[in-house]
């Protein structure tokens, strides 16, 4: 058995879990909460069931497809039932002499050492916040469309290993090099 997937799943107050058959016998859940709602279809390898104020997630078969779903889909409803609940962030940092970002339109606008500004455009479902120039915040209710917005953002200029300047996580380690040394043998 999946020691994640056979863990009940406690349904918060202010949340809804609704578990409807799909095609093809797959289960469609949608997570209702203060935050707002999150709709996942999933496999026909797993079962969703509502009981208690607790969702409970468990497997057709002893496949090794179902088994590798099971703990997958709880952890995935988990995922939801804590966006709609409290909503997910990341925080990106900008190292760098003149690199810097500012809200523009519910997008970004950065400056980060090219002849350009790069715009980076509005994406439903995520919001951008600038406390500070070089701070980014993203956030919103999906957790797998916020952390793929910021690995975009970060994608867009990688720290660089001799001096740590780019886009980088907050507590992220970059690992610097030394760069010349100079010395002839």
């Amino acid at each position: 058995m999946s020691r994640i997937g056979r863990l009940p799943i406690p349904i918060p107050e202010g949340v809804e879990v609704d578990v409807r058959r799909g095609a093809a016998r797959r289960p469609q859940v949608a997570v209702t909460g203060p935050l707002g709602v999150l709709e996942r279809s999933f496999g026909e390898r797993v079962e969703v069931s509502v009981r208690d104020g607790h969702c409970l997630v468990s497997r057709v078969d002893d496949e090794a497809a179902s088994r590798a779903h099971h703990g997958l889909t709880r952890a995935l409803l988990n995922n939801m039932i804590i966006g709609v609940q409290r909503g997910y962030g990341k925080t990106l940092k900008i190292v760098g002499v003149g690199y810097r970002a500012a809200a523009k339109g519910g997008g970004l606008d950065i400056q980060i050492g090219f002849s350009h500004n790069v715009e980076v455009a509005p994406v439903e479902g995520v919001e951008f916040e600038v406390p500070d120039p070089t701070t980014i915040i993203v956030k919103g209710i999906d957790k797998e469309l916020v952390g793929q917005v910021a690995a975009d953002i970060r994608k867009i200029r990688p720290p660089e290993p001799y001096k740590g300047k780019g886009i980088r996580y907050e507590n992220e380690y970059v690992r610097r090099k030394g760069g010349k040394t100079g010395v002839t043998s």
